[in-house]
């Protein structure tokens, strides 16, 4: 009797689990290769910190981890000062076809289910998040717990804006809108 006791509260517990890991009804399912960055190549530029890659055959939509280019085409038709040049830079720096190599940190993905990652020119290694600091076209954006590079982000941004490089000369701020 007790064997019997403790096999239905297990089969409970299992039925429990699964039932809380299943992806709800009409929910679809990514294939694992998705959610493994790796290497990929850059399908589309959406802006300075955003693009379309093809990792295993799946279209994901990556935002680079801990930088901030300003807003091209953000709430309400917001675009800020020398947001088309950061995303004119992204795309010099690693154009349509460009291979990539991805890394993660702590969470695979945003709140908008864009797949967050470190992006690495797969030609020569040039680590572009940081780039983008480091020449003046970023701001630092860090959300724990995904800071493994925050404060090599930090340093490439005051460097910037200490030269006065990118948008420090232009806008003075990461975050000026354009005046229509």
């Amino acid at each position: 009797m007790r064997f019997d006791r403790a096999f239905a509260v297990l089969a409970l517990a299992a039925a429990v689990v699964a039932t809380a890991c299943a992806p709800a009804a009409g929910t679809a399912v990514r294939p694992r290769a998705a959610s493994k960055p790796g290497l990929a190549t850059v399908t589309k530029e959406v802006d300075g910190d955003t693009i379309h890659v093809d990792l295993a055959g799946v279209d994901e939509r990556i935002r680079f981890i801990g930088v901030d280019t300003p807003e091209t085409h953000g709430k309400n038709g917001l675009v800020e000062c020398f947001g088309k040049e950061a995303s004119d830079h992204t795309a010099s720096l690693i154009p349509v076809g460009t291979r990539l190599r991805l890394v993660r940190d702590a969470e695979a993905r945003d709140r908008y289910g864009r797949l967050l990652a470190y992006v690495y020119r797969a030609s020569d290694d040039l680590f572009v998040n940081l780039a983008l600091a480091r020449d003046g076209f970023a701001d630092v954006l860090t959300f724990p717990p995904n800071v493994a590079h925050a404060q090599e982000f930090v340093a490439a941004v005051r460097d910037a804006r200490n030269a006065n490089r990118g948008l420090w000369r232009a806008c003075g701020s990461a975050d000026v809108p354009i005046e229509n």
